[in-house]
């Protein structure tokens, strides 16, 4: 099929078509690399149609120089582009360039983009223009990266909100002895100068700024540019920041308007806050710092938030690795928080199916213990465990072994874990088993008085298995999240 739609486009059958089948059919690796084989070096066809009369079709063609990803059609490509007069062709043949090793034309391609963001072009050329200018910004950022900037605005005053689970918000409040803060709906809202502070609170997920000059936008692309600039966005981030502009910023906005009319809306936004900032603000998908996050609000405007990745966030770096159960960080770390009480000094702690060792270094860093013993069966999740605790200077005693084969010389003091979680490969009564054995289990390895902190999903099997032994007296039964059926149970053993 492939060798037949080529001699079709030789024949000069139907080539727009046969072009557009052509790209299609490229799209395989294997299809690439036979017509590449097929081809044996004469590109003649293809130099000569980058001269047809119908754009589409030069369109077409350059998009298919591109995915085959031949060094050698750097230069009839980008003479090509040079000469081209149609706009909207323009973009793809930077399309098929990005594919190649363009840097030997990165000074031109850079005097391109500067003559298109000081020239004057007709409204109705803009969507082009556009497109165009964005292109070349991420080809010239992909080769000579984005220059980073240095966040030194931890004592500039902000207006912050942290994201936490929204049934234990207080646990984040707490810890907030510098500034004023208050919870909401979704977390805590603080006022700060102490970011230093909030940077070393491992219970909230995010963390986003809110803009003074502009709390909330219009729901018009353009209006919402100059708003967000008239706020004073700029400034914002100058007084943040150590080196100059440009900053590069991507946009999330979330709405209930559909994908193509979202599209529509962030790419006239973007252009228009490049257009009104002079590209010190410049808009890109995969080089940014900043990320402006819109959000629809009940009377159909936007609130606005801005996330900052300029500023390091090592709270969780130990955790380079992780498996699919793995629980979240953040998530070991509430429970952590809210098993504190419950928690002493220097006990010898267990986690029975510890994964990756997640729960036994944050149990660790709210109480210290001493020892500590991860067991799990999945011998991949026990090596990622080991790295993770060496990345954290952490030390904890992992055993690649089933729980239930295991024996100690002593008896602990506690155990911290999350709970298995049911997959597809697991039957409700392999479920069922698995807590039964577990309890039974418990009983030889924890000491008279011990603690069980257990994170289950499934509540109902702790309370039926659990109640079959009188050892075992429920301290709390704490909701996590009810609609994931996530609970955190404190269990006294008084054996």
């Amino acid at each position: 099929m492939l060798r037949e739609t080529y001699e079709k486009i030789k024949n000069g059958v139907d080539v727009r078509k046969n072009l557009i089948e052509l790209k299609s059919e490229l799209k395989e690796d294997s299809n690439r690399m036979a017509l590449s084989y097929y081809l044996a070096g004469e590109y003649d066809l293809f130099y000569g149609l980058l001269q047809d009369e119908d754009a589409k079709v030069r369109k077409n063609v350059a998009l298919i120089m591109g995915l085959l990803g031949i060094q050698e059609f750097i230069k009839p490509l980008y003479g090509a582009y040079v000469k081209e007069e149609k706009l909207f062709v323009k973009a793809d043949y930077l399309t098929a360039l990005k594919q190649l090793d363009y840097r030997d034309i990165l000074d031109e391609l850079k005097e391109r983009l500067d003559f298109l963001v000081k020239e004057k072009f007709e409204e109705m050329s803009m969507k082009h223009i556009n497109e165009e200018k964005k292109i070349l910004t991420n080809m010239i950022l992909d080769i000579e990266g984005v220059k980073k900037h240095t966040f030194t605005g931890y004592n500039v005053l902000s207006d912050l909100i942290l994201l936490t689970n929204r049934d234990h918000k207080e646990i984040t409040l707490e810890q907030i002895k510098n500034g004023i803060a208050k919870t909401f709906n979704a977390g805590v809202v603080i006022r700060t100068r102490d970011l230093e502070e909030v940077l070393k609170i491992r219970t909230y997920s995010e963390m986003l700024f809110r803009l003074k000059g502009a709390l909330t936008v219009e729901n018009d692309p353009l209006k919402v540019a100059e708003q967000l600039w008239r706020g004073n966005l700029l400034e914002f981030l100058n007084v943040r920041h150590k080196e100059e502009t440009p900053y590069y910023f991507r946009l999330e906005i979330k709405s209930k308007m559909p994908l193509s009319e979202k599209s529509q809306f962030a790419k006239k936004l973007a252009s228009h806050l490049e257009q009104i900032s002079h590209r010190k603000l410049i808009n890109s998908t995969s080089n940014y710092e900043v990320e402006l996050r819109l959000i629809e609000n009940k009377e159909g405007a936007f609130n606005v938030l801005i996330k900052l990745y300029t500023i390091p966030d090592e709270r969780f770096n130990y955790r380079k690795h992780a498996v699919s159960a793995s629980i979240q960080p953040v998530q070991a770390a509430l429970i952590a928080a809210l098993s504190k009480p419950y928690l002493k000094e220097n006990a010898q702690v267990l986690d029975p199916f510890c994964g990756v060792g997640t729960m036994l270094i944050e149990r660790n860093k709210i109480v210290s213990a001493n020892p500590m013993y991860g067991i799990d069966s999945f011998g991949e999740a026990i090596d990622k465990a080991i790295e993770n605790s060496r990345r954290d200077h952490t030390v904890i005693n992992f055993i690649n072994r089933d729980f239930f084969d295991f024996k100690h010389s002593y008896q602990f003091d506690e155990i911290f874990t999350n709970m298995p979680i049911r997959s597809g490969r697991k039957t409700e009564e392999e479920m069922e088993l698995l807590y039964s054995r577990f309890f039974k289990k418990a009983l030889e390895v924890l000491k008279d008085e011990a603690v069980m902190i257990l994170y289950t999903r499934d509540k109902e099997l702790v309370l039926k298995e659990m109640a079959k032994y009188s050892a075992y007296h429920i301290e709390q039964n704490i909701a996590i999240s009810k609609k994931e059926g996530a609970y955190l149970f404190i269990i006294k053993v008084m054996q």
